[in-house]
């Protein structure tokens, strides 16, 4: 019996982590890694191009083959949505110099929604972070693709960046913690995050964990970029280092024998 074809498929495609594409509920298996790609290409930019564009694109290395590599894909991008019931007709614009994306073709694309969420004002920094399941098109280590995969990333580190800072001014410390530490696993020199987490030391930890992470700035930043940290990011350390006496004062209480001020060289010595 012949898959039941549609001629108004929704695809759903996903394309940050794994490439991923669903009709109607149902996921397809695009199989290789070419017509993967290929597709992941046309979603990004679905405009009609040249084949030879896209060949060149997709397979720089393989010079008069690379047109082959492209039939052999399509041919798989048809084959794996004609065997998930969707017209291909519907989806791909086909033509004997130019490959796209059917105008009107109903894609819904995650990059598309991550970008929307990203970029709004004010920006949707947790429904940003929610949308990226990983780097765009993991597992594909084709060059094409290199250029877009900073960028998203970037725009996926400034996402936590300013999810560590509402989720502080909102009193969630444990997910500006989250927060902070993946952007640092990410990019250790983004010095807000360093300053998230000594806010968050500052709220919940010791002095010795808030003098630690300033430290651990302080260092990357004179190893890496010889600069000193930003002013607000010493007046982040002061003002938690003084949450962290203002806490130990108070478990003390009245008779206890803490000092009631920072010593001036403990921000220097830090």
């Amino acid at each position: 019996m012949s898959a039941r074809r549609t001629s108004d498929a929704a695809l759903s495609v996903h394309l940050l982590g794994r490439v991923q594409v669903i009709a109607n509920g149902t996921p397809i298996r695009l199989g290789a890694r070419q017509s993967q790609a290929l597709f992941a290409l046309l979603a990004l930019d679905p405009r009609p191009r040249s084949r030879d564009g896209i060949a060149v694109d997709l397979w720089p290395d393989a010079a008069a083959a690379s047109a082959g590599c492209l039939r052999q894909a399509l041919w798989l991008v048809r084959t794996s949505l004609v065997s998930a019931g969707v017209d291909p007709d519907q989806v791909l614009e086909v033509e004997p110099d130019l490959l796209g994306l059917r105008r009107g073709a109903d894609i819904d694309l995650d990059v598309t929604r991550f970008e929307a969420a990203a970029r709004a004002r004010p920006s949707d920094a947790e429904a940003a972070i929610a949308l990226y399941a990983g780097d765009l098109v993991e597992g594909l280590g084709h060059d094409c693709f290199a250029a877009e995969r900073e960028r998203l990333s970037d725009a996926f580190e400034d996402a936590l960046a300013l999810a560590a800072q509402q989720r502080l001014a909102l009193g969630d410390v444990d997910g500006a913690r989250d927060a902070a530490e993946e952007l640092l696993a990410r990019d250790p020199l983004r010095e807000e995050a360093h300053a998230a987490l000594i806010a968050v030391f500052g709220q919940t930890g010791t002095r010795s964990q808030v003098a630690r992470q300033y430290r651990r700035l302080r260092d990357i930043l004179e190893r890496e970029l010889d600069v000193d940290p930003l002013p607000e990011t010493d007046s982040a350390y002061r003002a938690a280092m003084a949450a962290t006496y203002d806490r130990s004062r108070a478990i003390a209480g009245p008779r206890g024998r803490l000092v009631r001020s920072i010593p001036a060289q403990l921000v220097a010595s830090a």
